[in-house]
């Protein structure tokens, strides 16, 4: 976790500085291309010099240390995060592809925004801040949100509640101040080797709240769970794009034999997943809007869970609405309708197009089949 100060600014400060102009998510850097950025969700390329393999190198190795050079040449790749003065925190992977070095920066906003600022439902949010135990899971694919909502979340927490929050993360993205609560955040490499090893002890540092910046192996998966189990909320992302493939994807870390136990486990300590997608938004004042499923774990979806039914929890999650959970469908509607993303953006992007076709002109089918207008 780097700090830079003004006067001894890397060259790739300049880059980072265009980032923070035209207001871009990310930089990328590769060989025989200008840089490039994301904006709006968009990616452009700046109007500049291609660069050469050892211009790209030379940008990369100003920004690390020495230990952190060996980590990238031994693995071919390495995470980290800089602070820099007037910009703030960048977040940033090197890795090598064809042989050559590349590297992608994502500016991280030093704001940690409300739900009402994320467009998110703050009433499902807040119960999630509120709850003393068991798992909770933000899901989405690489650039979806899922960083900056649990961001959120923790925010929530510390501002409302007296609790210890122990976070890790590969690398810490988002720097909170203590408020009601007392935080400790950990980072993998400068503080911990890994999350299983942070985990393992972490239950002995008196924590209340476990957060973990990503869920990626079966040893993280399995601590979670157990410290779910024993008192403590534990709060994860996971990358994955629907509430089912939450599911599948958690067992698929796990061999065949263990696969029962962890449903088991999931049954009962899993109280509710999020997952969302970022769309690009019309709104005048708005880039981008998240759409989102969520799903509470109630009866049913134990059962369904326990019978291993996974199939039928997006159906659940439908049925579900009086008791607060979303379906992406529903998510989609209220989007179009309310005029923050196009029609076909959101066909694009729904699990079931002719479904959302049907409810965006007021069909609704009920759970015989029936149509309900």
């Amino acid at each position: 976790m780097g700090q830079t100060d003004d006067n001894n600014e890397p060259e790739i400060y300049k880059l980072f500085q265009m980032m923070e102009r035209f207001q871009a998510s990310d930089l990328h850097l590769k060989s025989d291309s200008p840089p490039v950025l994301r904006i709006a969700g968009a990616l452009r390329k700046l109007d500049m010099n291609e660069l050469n393999n050892e211009q790209v190198c030379n940008l990369i190795y100003e920004i690390l240390e020495t230990e952190q050079i060996e980590e990238l040449e031994k693995t071919g790749s390495i995470d980290l995060a800089h602070s820099f003065s007037n910009i703030g925190r960048v977040r940033i992977n090197a890795y090598r592809q064809r042989g050559d070095l590349s590297l992608v920066a994502r500016r991280v906003n030093t704001h940690i925004p409300s739900f009402e600022e994320l467009h998110l439902p703050g009433e499902v949010l807040r119960d999630i801040s509120n709850l003393e135990d068991g798992m909770v899971i933000i899901a989405g694919i690489t650039g979806s949100g899922k960083s900056t909502t649990l961001a959120a979340i923790i925010d929530q927490i510390n501002s409302n509640r007296r609790c210890h929050i122990i976070t890790i993360e590969d690398p810490i993205e988002y720097i909170f101040s203590d408020k009601k609560s007392f935080i400790n955040q950990r980072e993998v490499g400068p503080d911990v080797d890994s999350f299983p090893s942070a985990l393992r002890y972490v239950v002995r540092q008196d924590p209340d709240v476990i957060v973990l910046g990503e869920m990626r192996d079966a040893e993280t998966v399995q601590t979670g769970l157990t410290a779910a189990e024993t008192g403590h909320l534990v709060l994860g992302t996971l990358h994955a794009s629907t509430v089912p493939q939450v599911i599948s994807r958690i067992l698929d870390l796990f061999p065949g034999d263990r696969q029962h136990q962890i449903r088991m486990s999931l049954e009962f300590n899993l109280k509710s997943v999020i997952c969302q997608k970022l769309l690009p938004s019309i709104h005048q004042d708005l880039d981008r809007i998240p759409a989102i499923e969520f799903m509470k774990v109630n009866a049913i979806v134990k059962k369904l869970i326990r019978e291993e039914e996974d199939e039928k929890i997006s159906q659940a999650v439908r049925s579900g609405e009086k008791e607060g959970m979303i379906d992406f469908n529903s998510s989609l509607v209220r989007l179009v309708k309310e005029g923050f993303v196009d029609k076909m953006v959101a066909l694009g992007v729904a699990p079931n197009p002719d479904l959302l076709e049907m409810n965006l002109q007021g069909i609704v089918l009920d759970e015989g089949r029936g149509i309900i207008s």
